[in-house]
């Protein structure tokens, strides 16, 4: 079935609600694709796509239904992630990021339940917006254990955070900054919450990169910030009441999936109506195309297969979710770097044109490659794979 051009996959919908879901996430997608190699362009954040995503209630997706949310599962949010994203990736990874760290609160239990309700409800009523910041210029990933150098000091009833965040993604949408500073007193790392009207708080403009140009993951400077004690939501490495690794992350896969998926939808309708003078048939017909589309499809299958498997099993059994380490860390893997080789053959199923900024090929095959740095990378999927292999015993396959 088609929605106006976007593919409603079926093999993947399990229940009436992913199909309800997933049929306004392609009307939203088909919207998005309009207005994305505009966004894409000029850099933009796509405030449009967001006021749309805010009608159709996708900023709450994640939130608990005791407080009004739609309380989704990670397959449900896989599910829709893949579709925005064919869309239009840099809105899809940006509204990944909220709902995901929504869900892995949710989940993790981490903040105190007044907070946690308090942003809830802000989220449904007024259509506030999250994102985490915890990268820094010198620390690199935070996925490696780096130390943030940005500070709190507790000063009577407030903090004082001072410091720079770098790869703040929707930082001039967010209504909330989510960042990590080291404790002077103690040398824990804190975990605060910054509503963004706080004084001393500045977004720099310094976006400007090869692909995900639209997700306008700018820096953000944090000079003598005071907030109220209560913003410490809590301490990086204290034991959470549910302990798992982080399922949610599972939206950055799905999103260049997504990606992957629109570049090769395109290819395939571009063989069905590109006849060159020197043949008298559309190059469908030629064997090459066809072994390259179904190169295309087999590695889809399997990466998604690999991604949906996971995120059911997640849902499935929350009791082992301690064991997923391995496989989260691999679909991850898995689909971004599927993702890069499925964009690369469709562009050369579409030859050179492939490369005209007047069609969305260019832009996809930039945008698929941010995904090999998004975390985790691959380096860390394959130390967990070996790790699991020669460090856990005897265990046979």
């Amino acid at each position: 079935m088609k929605e106006g051009g976007i593919v409603l996959d079926q093999q993947f919908i399990k229940t009436e609600q992913q199909r309800i879901f997933l049929e306004k996430a392609a009307e939203l997608a088909l919207l998005f694709s309009e207005r994305a190699d505009y966004n894409d362009q000029q850099a933009l954040f796509p405030f449009e796509n967001f006021n749309d995503l805010k009608k159709a209630g996708f900023l709450k997706l994640s939130i608990p239904k005791e407080y009004g949310g739609d309380e989704i599962s990670l397959y449900d949010f896989v599910l829709i992630q893949e579709k925005l994203a064919q869309g239009d990736g840099a809105t899809a990874l940006s509204l990944g990021w909220h709902l995901g760290i929504l869900m892995n609160i949710r989940e993790t239990e981490k903040w105190d339940e007044k907070t946690y309700a308090r942003i809830s409800r802000e989220i449904i009523q007024f259509d506030k917006l999250l994102n985490s910041a915890a990268s820094e210029p010198k620390g690199g990933s935070p996925a490696r254990g780096g130390k943030p150098e940005t500070t709190a000091r507790r000063d009577g009833g407030k903090w004082i955070i001072n410091g720079k965040k770098i790869f703040t993604s929707l930082a001039p949408a967010l209504d909330y900054f989510l960042i990590t500073a080291t404790i002077e007193e103690t040398g824990e790392v804190g975990e605060f919450i910054i509503p963004k009207d706080t004084a001393g708080l500045s977004i720099e403009e310094t976006w400007n990169t090869l692909g995900m140009r639209a997700t306008r993951s700018d820096d953000l400077i944090l000079a003598n910030v005071a907030v109220p004690v209560e913003s410490l939501t809590g301490m990086k490495n204290q034991p959470s009441k549910r302990p798992a690794p982080q399922g949610w992350l599972l939206h950055i896969p799905a999103c260049y999936l997504g990606i992957a998926i629109a570049a090769r939808n395109f290819a395939v309708q571009f063989a069905k109506k590109h006849q060159p003078n020197s043949l008298n048939h559309p190059i469908k017909e030629l064997p090459e195309v066809r072994r390259k589309t179904a190169e295309m499809d087999l590695l889809l299958l399997t990466a998604r297969h690999l991604l949906y498997g996971t995120a059911e099993k997640w849902d499935a059994f929350p009791e082992d979710r301690h064991q997923l380490a391995a496989e989260l860390a691999a679909a991850k893997t898995v689909a971004t770097n599927t993702a890069v080789e499925v964009v690369d053959l469709a562009m050369r199923i579409v030859g050179g044109q492939s490369l005209f900024n007047s069609l969305p090929l260019q832009r996809y095959y930039r945008d698929v490659r941010a995904g090999l740095h998004n975390p985790p990378a691959d380096e860390i999927t394959f130390s967990i794979l070996a790790n699991q292999a020669f460090d856990d015993g005897d265990k046979q396959k």
